[in-house]
This record gives structure tokens, C-alpha cells and sequence, in this order.
């Protein structure tokens, strides 16, 4: 054999492994035009099949060692089968695991004597504290307006969890959207309840969930309706609420560390009565996570605001059209940025999965929103 021959063979040797580990890869979540945009890293599902036939309302956290995902699944919303299900991601693989189930609502009926009476369980929200600990809240009941929060926690990111309590009576915890932590180490939830019309409020634990105070609600639920506020804050200690509503987003401002709210009134921003999260950048910047319609959720945003009022197109994450030709529907994102200072993102697709997309905020081109409208 001559030495060109050998070099040949050595070649396809070295170069077939590499092919075939690229190949396996999970295949992007995003449309082709909306992945190739400036600032995508990467896009897949937590999952492509599951035990479920439906899930909603994720959130996710940074631990040491992992990303982890929670969201409420069963044969659908509502429906008594519906548990709190988790899926953990290794900083140190590019797979998710398999989805777990990680809580349910059998144990915690408050109607019934009937312990094993089951009631669905809805909106996890984790948060990841310094001290180790991994808090994950949802609720339980057989409605939104008549649900009641639950607490559980992790000490192993993740792995195994405490028996669930119930919080104290008028006490919900962060309803939808990730809290924060304060000056003073306390967590500021943002709150609220649908049982005399949708009304806002915030929760303050000082503790990790072991006691609270609350505010009163800061709007009566009959003039507007105003529910499931995520948190923004400001380097002159002032905070900032934005809540879903019916045809426009609202807003709130406090300068006391959550105590007291300006009254809500509209953000330049729509809203079709869907979900939203944001999450205040290192940078200074505030990133929001939102469906730009007043009409349904085919498409799902990412904006960048410099003071909370005014804000910029960043991203499309769903525009009407979703893989494999699918009509999009993206609703009640949830985003963190990390520790490498990448911003995760996850939000339902369809009801059928998590979809799970990274963005690298520093390279996003931003376009102005002119009368309302998204930029083509």
C-alpha cells in the first residue's frame, strides 16, 4: 500500500466519528428564517414524546450543575391527572433527560375528607436560592379561582423532593412568573387571584416561604382585569411590574421594595390574555417574552427596553407557521439569564411540548415597533 493510500483511510477514519455524532444531534425547534436570526444559540424540545398528551405554564432554573425545567402535564388543563412534571438538562450534555413527575394534587384536597380525592395541579414556578436550596411552588385546586399554593423543595437540584405544604390561607406564592430576591435577602412574588375578577398583588417571604406578608390588591378586578405580574428592577432601586391583560399589557411601578405600587396603567405593548415573563439583563437591559397580538398566541416575541416604557424588536420565537408546517401557537414563556450570561428561554408549543430556546443577548439587532406594529 503506498502512502497515499494510507493517508486516504486514516482520513475517513478520524472523520466518520465526528460526522455521525454531529448528525445525532437533536434537531432545531424553529423554523429556518427565525432560527437563522442574530442572537439564536440553539432551539429544541425538552422533550419529542411523552407519557402526556398535554402540557403548559413551564418555568426554569440554573443550579449548580444543571438547567431544569418544571411544567404542569396530563391529558389536559384542568383535567385531575394533571401533575407537576420536571426535566433536567446537565450543563455538561446537550439532551435533556427524560421527563419526571415530580408532585400531585391527591394529598391536598381542602374540600373533601377523602384524602385520595385528586385535584389538577397548575403554574410551577422554581427558584433557585443561594443557600442550595431548590423552591419549587405551584398550585392545586380544582380552578384557578379557587386553587391554593403549595411549596416543595429540593436540597440535590432536583433529584428528590420534600413532602409538599400547603401556604398559609391567602397566600399563593409567585402565581405565574419567577420572583426576586431584594436588598434585604426576602423574595418579592409577584401574586394575584381570579376569584372576585382577576385582581393583582404582591407576596413578600423573608424566610424561603416559611412566613409572608402580602399587599392589598392593586387593582379591584372589575375596571380592567390584571393578573400573573413578572418583576423588573432598576439600578435606582425602583421595581417594575408588567401584567397580562386583555388587549394591552399594564404596568406598575414601586419605589419602596414592593410595599406600595403606582395604580396599573397600559405599556405601549398588546397582549391577547396570555403569559408573559421578563428578566432584567446584567447590562442593565430589560428583556420581555411575549405574544405582540391582542388577538391570539401564533406569535411569540422577544423585545429589549432600556427603561421599561419603551421597547425594541429583538426576536420572533413563533410567527404563525411552526415546524413541520404547523400552526405556531407559543404562550407563557418563562426566561432566566445564566450564569455565562446567555438568556434561557422556554414556553409551551401547542400544548404538545416545551419548547427550549438560548439566546445570546449581546448579539441581537434591534428594530424600532412603529404604531404597534412588529418590524417585517
Amino acid at each position: 500500500m503506498n502512502y497515499k493510500a494510507k493517508y486516504t483511510i486514516i482520513t475517513i477514519l478520524i472523520l466518520t466519528p465526528m460526522t455521525t455524532i454531529f448528525a445525532s444531534g437533536n434537531r432545531n425547534s424553529l423554523i429556518p428564517n427565525l432560527m437563522e436570526q442574530p442572537g439564536i444559540v440553539e432551539a429544541q424540545f425538552l422533550f419529542e414524546k411523552a407519557s402526556f398528551r398535554s402540557c403548559h405554564a413551564s418555568t426554569i432554573v440554573e443550579t449548580q450543575d444543571n438547567f431544569i425545567s418544571a411544567y404542569f402535564a396530563g391529558t389536559d388543563e384542568g383535567n385531575k391527572d394533571v401533575g407537576i412534571w420536571i426535566s433536567i438538562k446537565p450543563k455538561d450534555s446537550s439532551a435533556w433527560l427524560e421527563p419526571v413527575e415530580v408532585a400531585n394534587g391527591i394529598q391536598y384536597s381542602r374540600l373533601s375528607s377523602n384524602k385520595n380525592e385528586r385535584h389538577p395541579c397548575w403554574n410551577p414556578v422554581l427558584y433557585q436560592a443561594e443557600n442550595g436550596q431548590l423552591l419549587l411552588f405551584y398550585k392545586v385546586g380544582p380552578t384557578p379561582a379557587s386553587w391554593w399554593g403549595i411549596l416543595t423543595v429540593s436540597n440535590n437540584q432536583g433529584k428528590t423532593w420534600s413532602e409538599p405544604r400547603r401556604l398559609p390561607e391567602g397566600i399563593i406564592g409567585p402565581v405565574r412568573a419567577k420572583p426576586i430576591e431584594l436588598p434585604d435577602k426576602s423574595l418579592l412574588c409577584g401574586s394575584s387571584t381570579e376569584d372576585k375578577g382577576w385582581r393583582v398583588h404582591m407576596e413578600i417571604t423573608p424566610d424561603l416561604g416559611k412566613t409572608w406578608s402580602r399587599t392589598e390588591a392593586l387593582n379591584d378586578g372589575k375596571k380592567f382585569p390584571v393578573i400573573q405580574p413578572t418583576i423588573l428592577t432598576y439600578p435606582d432601586g425602583k421595581l417594575q411590574i408588567l401584567c397580562r391583560s386583555r388587549g394591552v399589557l399594564r404596568q406598575s411601578w414601586s419605589s419602596d421594595q414592593g410595599k406600595t405600587w403606582s395604580p396599573l396603567v397600559p405599556s405601549i405593548l398588546p397582549n391577547p390574555s396570555a403569559g408573559i415573563d421578563a428578566v432584567t439583563l446584567k447590562d442593565g437591559r430589560q428583556l420581555l417574552v411575549y405574544n405582540h397580538s391582542t388577538k391570539n398566541r401564533a406569535q411569540l416575541n422577544v423585545a429589549i427596553s432600556t427603561d421599561g416604557k419603551n421597547w425594541k424588536a429583538a426576536l420572533k420565537l413563533e410567527d404563525d407557521i411552526t415546524i413541520d408546517g404547523k400552526r405556531a401557537y407559543g404562550a407563557y414563556p418563562a426566561a432566566i439569564q445564566t450564569s455565562d450570561g446567555l438568556v434561557h428561554i422556554t414556553y409551551t408549543w401547542r400544548r404538545e411540548k416545551i419548547n427550549y430556546v438560548v439566546i445570546d443577548p449581546s448579539r441581537l439587532v434591534l428594530s424600532d415597533i412603529r404604531n404597534g406594529k412588529w418590524p417585517e
